[in-house]
């Protein structure tokens, strides 16, 4: 079970971790948010340590993983929050979101009142986080096709309307979880650089929000991009 406020990073041979750590030039904080047992947890343990736990538990307060790679030349640290969804966990809502620069929305496409409930996390993510923060809608489990209880024009509609990026992923299989997180990082870095413009004196967060509007993503690999080498962890933490 998660301790609350609990940081894993993945694990990287040492003298390459202390090569990177002296060249990383961003850290970007991301939160997943969601309801309970869409699969938040299990996103981000696929992305940061590429594992799938059969036996993962509800997440209890908030923890943290990393995984550091690279997106257009530079070394992004993604520093990544999850917290439960349960109403009882609203209380850590506000040092949460603070500082975060990406957000993933999850849904269940198995259940769709996990879905009608996303408009109320845009609406509390919002509230709590900077304006031009880069929100990606993520509908999870897209290997239950059978089971789909949410129609993929449905999500794409409403992220269009709401300004946010989209894609359907598998915790499962791992499909298009690193093309997501590639993507928003990507997204966050492209503010970055257009808010340090604006400013002029390098300072990102100086400038205006900047709106986004929403499109609907393909997975890509990320593979080419990453420098860190996942290892498989001996407890499973999710």
């Amino acid at each position: 079970m998660n301790q609350e406020m609990n940081g894993v990073d993945t694990e990287i041979d040492q003298n390459h971790q202390e090569n990177v750590q002296e060249k990383i030039d961003y850290v970007f904080k991301v939160v997943v948010i969601g309801d309970s047992a869409v699969g938040k947890t299990q996103i981000l343990s696929r992305f940061t340590k590429n594992e799938f736990c059969f036996d993962s538990k509800s997440t209890i307060g908030v923890e943290f993983q990393t995984r550091t790679v690279i997106i257009k030349d530079k070394v992004i640290k993604a520093q990544i929050w999850d917290t439960a969804g349960q109403e009882r966990y609203r209380a850590v809502t506000s040092a949460y979101y603070r500082g975060a620069l990406g957000a993933m929305l999850v849904y269940d496409i198995t259940k769709r009142p996990t879905f009608d409930h996303v408009a109320r996390w845009v609406e509390e993510l919002r509230a709590h986080a900077d304006s031009s923060i880069v929100i990606m809608l993520i509908g999870n489990k897209a290997d239950l096709v059978d089971l789909r209880a949410v129609p993929t024009e449905d999500a794409v509609e409403f992220a269009e309307d709401q300004g946010l990026f989209f894609s359907e992923t598998s915790a499962l299989s791992g499909d298009n979880v690193d093309g997501a997180f590639f993507r928003l990082l990507e997204e966050i870095y492209g503010v970055i650089c257009k808010k340090s413009l604006e400013c002029g004196n390098g300072n990102p967060h100086a400038a205006d929000a900047i709106t986004l509007r929403g499109s609907k993503i393909d997975g890509i690999s990320g593979t080419d991009m990453e420098i860190s080498e996942m290892k498989k962890l001996s407890a499973c933490s999710c």
